[in-house]
């Protein structure tokens, strides 16, 4: 059985117990949230990882994807952007590699690291028919079910699958015309190819049962993907994103009654006010699903900071209570990205998460304690509770005070070193005079 179906049947498995140890949340609670399909647990059954808890009342988790392109496909940089992912600390890692020996990089991946490891199936499935076809419109119906089972036994913790993508949404698009950023979600992109070519409807949506039983055999977790994402701020909130965002959240709540572990992709490009109504439509429609949010990209004009666009974003989706954030790297829109800028996602994004949870979980207490170490210039503990403590000890290491106290921003005119002392008597716990 799922983590869903145990914890329904009043089961608190050891991957539940490890969650509420992990997140100081009481054990009875995550099992109920799980039963509920408020929280997922990314645990393959055919595959050992780091047990990590996605939803309500939960921290809110940070996703890194790699992966290989056409023009760039080597797979010993997969695995050292897969392992500096998680040195640097990401909750999961998706490898979305559409080039090269697809499968091999995944299994590569898969044994250099102990995160979940999530993927899109649809890219393996049109590589495959690019490859053995001709052309990703000529891939039959049943490869992409074989694909689908093959990633599963492998130990595929959670896929973003493009179920929502129906000929309804298709006409909505042709109705509404055209897109800033036309499509922008290379899954969604051929697979709306492969339904008008084929003049067929998608097999993702129109036998969804098939999706969702071939998942709950290895209880891998339905992360229903948004193939008609925004990918530019003026497309953001269209007809047609809320449309698949409508028929993601019936199918989540579906596929979780039928026992699969499910959760909802939002956007995308979207400017900082729309941002809580996103939430807040995917938590009421979906009955608190948990919400992967990609990025979000909150403008269009600053790539080679795009972490930072996606960060602002980011913090934003977390309070207003996103559970699941992929972060996005300064390469975003100009490359594929090198092990230094997945090091630069992965911390940006860490830190938005932690300013949203700072509102939604109300968590400041370890705000509280480096604010004290400052003041008493305690350099030690600054350093062992920043988020980034490698690049503070290198910032601080080329940039030698006189004063071994201070720092030299400031130097003698420090204001803490001046009044160090001077209220002690009066300073009782917490900082307070």
């Amino acid at each position: 059985m799922t983590q869903l179906e145990r914890a329904k049947r009043g089961v608190t498995t050891e991957e539940v117990k490890k969650v509420a140890l992990e997140e100081g949340v009481d054990v009875e609670t995550v099992r109920s949230r799980v039963a509920a399909g408020k929280i997922v647990i990314p645990a393959n059954k055919n595959r050992k990882s780091k047990i990590v808890g996605i939803g309500k009342g939960l921290g809110t988790k940070i996703n890194a994807s790699i992966g290989t392109s056409t023009d760039i496909a080597d797979i010993l940089m997969e695995v050292e952007k897969a392992k500096v992912a998680e040195q640097h600390g990401a909750d999961t890692l998706m490898d979305l590699s559409v080039g090269g020996d697809v499968r091999g990089i995944r299994r590569a991946v898969m044994e250099a690291i102990n995160l979940p490891i999530g993927t899109v199936p649809l890219y393996e499935a049109f590589a495959i028919a690019i490859e053995k076809y001709g052309s990703a419109v000529d891939m039959p119906e049943e490869l992409l079910w074989d694909v689908l089972e093959m990633q599963c036994e492998e130990g595929v913790a959670f896929m973003a699958i493009h179920c929502g993508i129906n000929l309804m949404t298709i006409e909505r698009l042709k109705k509404q015309g055209y897109r800033y950023g036309g499509l922008v979600s290379k899954g969604g992109s051929y697979l709306t190819a492969w339904m008008l070519h084929n003049n067929k409807e998608n097999p993702l949506y129109e036998k969804f049962d098939r999706v969702v039983e071939i998942l709950k055999k290895h209880d891998v977790v339905l992360s229903l993907g948004n193939g008609f994402r925004a990918g530019a701020i003026h497309d953001s909130s269209d007809r047609v994103q809320i449309q698949e965002l409508i028929i993601n959240c019936e199918l989540a709540e579906i596929g979780r009654n039928m026992g699969c572990q499910t959760m909802v992709e939002g956007p995308g490009h979207i400017p900082i006010d729309e941002i809580e109504a996103n939430v807040l439509l995917e938590k009421k429609m979906s009955g608190e699903s948990p919400f992967y949010m990609l990025g979000p990209i909150t403008t269009d004009i600053a790539p080679g900071y795009d972490h930072i666009t996606s960060a602002i974003g980011a913090a934003l989706s977390s309070a207003y209570g996103a559970d699941f954030i992929c972060y996005v790297t300064p390469a975003e829109h100009l490359g594929l990205p090198f092990p230094e800028d997945v090091k630069h996602g992965v911390i940006t994004a860490r830190i938005a998460a932690y300013i949203g949870d700072m509102v939604k979980l109300k968590k400041r207490d370890r705000d509280k304690k480096m604010s004290i170490a400052r003041r008493d210039l305690d350099w030690h503990k600054q350093f062992e509770l920043a988020i980034a403590k490698d690049e503070a000890v290198r910032i601080r290491s080329e940039r030698q005070p006189s004063a071994e106290d201070s720092c030299t921003m400031c130097g003698q005119f420090c204001a803490s070193r001046i009044l160090k002392g001077m209220f002690d008597d009066e300073i009782k716990g917490g900082g307070k005079l």
